[in-house]
Order: structure tokens, then sequence, then C-alpha cells
């Protein structure tokens, strides 16, 4: 992509009424726009991200047996006033609207209730089962409050697994894939080392559910670390009683924020009895599906990896979810060897698979380099009059840069994205 043609510009001043660190430097980029609080659009270098974000996590969920499919937004009261989750007054953060025969639909805010329905359809025999089904779905949720920018959204793509056994312990068995990939997923998205296994308030089939929290000064959330078994709990559930029923070190546990990045629920039988979803056992017998749900929200995911890596001038992306993998910069752009010669590199990282932000624009030295460290691309290469036959290669994450000649720059690139 050339940034002359870049759709999405960044800009000097924050923009007004957003406290978050995420949606400034987001939107400052050129990333998104707000178009009101809690909703935002996602220009193409947002959306690059996000698609990373996407890959990475449909890769681990693929891995764990998985199967991808897409579900609708739009829901009939029909199967959640069964599960007592449509009325307002059980839950009060639907959107909902009419048809034009009077009717009231919902706008989904999760999927548990049309999961079930779907798998009652589609299931005949415990030979079904297990079945793991997920998507990639835009939410809609009524928040009463949406000042985190993307981190809490009335509209937001979420990921949402649902897993469908015979007994608890193959929900168990799988439970323990799901909590295993959830951890690769931060991992490769750079906040793996910052990320904890959280205890959180849990419903009528288990004691508690589960939360991935990532500490963060800026978090909504709190927990309690033991960083010895590395573990948490909720400030929500938390007392000495249970830190200490949860082997946990009353003396050494640490007060601090986070974010949550992650959830994973064990639902039972709780919506497959009152769904009437259950499969008939080898001896003929009639039994109700066991079920867990499993959540990431990816904007929330994007955000947070913002407020984790950032500096004074802008983002700084880790390399697996980087909207380009290089930022090249032609500077001395009214020199036509420099041009050229720019130009000749784009090509040829473009041919070696590499994506590349070319910054081909007119504009003042100054600027590109303000531009680059805030939209925050880990490479960026310079070519000038003054680097001659060279390349100026410097990392996002250091200080200074290096020179190298032409024939050495595409296998210092390499050698960077190696792993």
């Amino acid at each position: 992509m050339k940034q002359s043609r870049l759709f999405g510009k960044t800009r000097k001043d924050s923009p007004k009424g957003e406290m978050s660190i995420n949606a400034q430097l987001l939107i400052k980029a050129g990333f998104i726009k707000k178009e009101f609080a809690g909703v935002y659009d996602y220009l193409p270098l947002g959306l690059n991200v996000i698609n990373k974000i996407v890959a990475i996590i449909r890769k681990h969920m693929n891995e764990i047996g998985g199967q991808e499919l897409i579900m609708s937004s739009l829901q009939s009261p029909n199967y959640w006033t069964k599960t007592h989750r449509w009325e307002d007054s059980d839950v009060n953060i639907w959107f909902k609207t009419k048809l034009f025969n009077e009717k009231v639909i919902g706008l989904a805010w999760s999927h548990e209730e049309p999961m079930t329905k779907l798998v009652k359809e589609n299931l005949n025999s415990y030979t079904d089962l297990p079945i793991y089904i997920y998507q990639f779905q835009r939410k809609f949720r009524n928040e009463l409050r949406s000042k985190s920018g993307i981190l809490r959204g009335r509209e937001f793509m979420m990921k949402d697994l649902y897993s469908f056994n015979r007994t608890e312990k193959d929900l168990n068995q799988f439970y323990e894939k799901v909590k295993v990939a959830y951890f690769k997923i931060f991992d490769d998205v750079g906040i793996g080392n910052k990320t904890y296994f959280t205890f959180a308030s849990g419903g009528a089939f288990t004691q508690y559910s589960h939360e991935f929290q990532t500490i963060c000064p800026s978090g909504e959330d709190t927990i309690y670390l033991d960083e010895k078994l590395k573990i948490a709990l909720n400030d929500e559930i938390y007392t000495p009683d249970i830190a200490k029923e949860l082997k946990m070190n009353n003396d050494k546990l640490k007060k601090l924020k986070s974010i949550e990045v992650g959830n994973i629920f064990k639902l039972g039988t709780r919506y497959s009895k009152a769904l009437d979803l259950y499969f008939i056992n080898e001896k003929g017998e009639k039994e109700y599906v066991i079920m867990g749900s499993y959540g990431i929200g990816i904007g929330r995911l994007m955000g947070t990896v913002v407020e984790i890596h950032h500096d004074e001038r802008g983002i700084i992306w880790p390399k697996s979810i980087s909207p380009y993998n290089i930022h090249l910069i032609a500077l001395d752009t009214q020199d036509s060897n420099v041009i050229r010669q720019a130009d000749k590199l784009y090509e040829t990282l473009n041919k070696n698979g590499f994506s590349v932000l070319y910054d081909d624009r007119k504009i003042q030295a100054g600027k590109k380099f303000y531009d680059s460290d805030l939209i925050g691309i880990p490479l960026r290469l310079v070519m000038s009059k003054r680097t001659g036959d060279k390349v100026e290669l410097k990392l996002r994450t250091e200080q200074k840069s290096k020179l190298y000649s032409r024939s050495e720059i595409l296998n210092k690139i390499k050698q960077e994205y190696k792993e």
C-alpha cells in the first residue's frame, strides 16, 4: 500500500472526549473512527490488525477441533424466553426493534440460545457428539457506560465458541484444551506474559467461571494475583477463605488493575434442559447435552494490545498483528533516483511476501517520521540522498538505526521475521 493512497489520515491532536489510551492512539493514527460512545468504525489500518487477530484465533480454535460458522444477529424471542433472558427485567442490555408486522426482535448480545437450537436441529445420536462450533460475530449490547474506547463497545466483534459434550468429564477435558489454546493466542498477540488465569463468579453448574485478565494500570477490573501460582482472583469474589481454598498465599497476593481479554464458562445443562437439547445413549436412554461457552472480544483484544504496547510517540505493534510488516519511507521525493530505488525495494519486499506501507508522499521528513512512530509498524526502512546506496533500518522498539546495503537488507528483514 502506498501511503499517498491510504484511506484514513493521522492527526496531531488527541480526539476530544476520549479518556482511554487505546482510543486516543487508534484514532490519532487513523485505525478507527468514533461514531458515538461505544461504536467505532475500523478503517483499513484497523481492519488489517483485526484480520490478523482473527487469523490467529481461528488457527488455535481449529487446532482443538472447532468448526467455524456464522449465525444471524437478528433474534426471535421464542427461545430466549424459555431461558428467561429476553425480558428487560432479566437482561437489560438488549437492543430491540420491530418488524413491519409489529413482531419484536432483538440484536444478539450473545448466542447460547441460537447455538443450542441449531445443534438440536442437527443432533440425531450420541455418535454425533462432541460438537465444537464457533463464530466471529458482531454483538450488540446497550451498555450503560462505554468510556474505555474499543475495550467496551455497544457494537463489537466477538469470537464465541460453544462445546456440546456427552458427559461432564468430556466437558472438563475440552475446557482444559481451550484454556491452553487461549494462552497460545495471548502469547501470539503479544500479551501472554501479562495475562493470568482468573477465577470469577460461577453459575448454577459450577462454583467458578474463569477469565483471562491482562495486567494494565488503566484496566476496569481488579484482581488479586498469586505470582508463584500464576493464578488470580477477581475482586468480585475475593475473600481470604476463597484464596486459601485455591491454595493461594493471602500474604503475598498483589492487588492489580487489569483488563479481561477472554472468558470461559461451564454451562452444564442450563440451556440444553431449557431448550430440550438431548441425545439417546447406547442404552436408548435420554440424556441432556453438557455445554460450555468460550469468548474473546476481538476489538477488546486489539485495544488491550495498544494499552500495553505504546510509548509517548505512539503505538508499538507486535510483529504478529501489525497492519503491515514494514514501513518504507522515501525522503527527498523530488530526487528521481531515490524514488526509483525505493520503488524497486518496495517491489522486492512484496515479491518476497512482506506487506509494506510505502510512504511515497511529498511532505516533510518530520511529518513522515511522526506518522511512522504513531502508526507503530515494527520495522522502518528509510531511503534518501543521505543514505545513498544503503538502506536505513530502525526497529520501533529501539532508538538507534543501522545502515545496510541493499543486498543485505532483505536477509536482515527475513531474520527479523524468522520466528
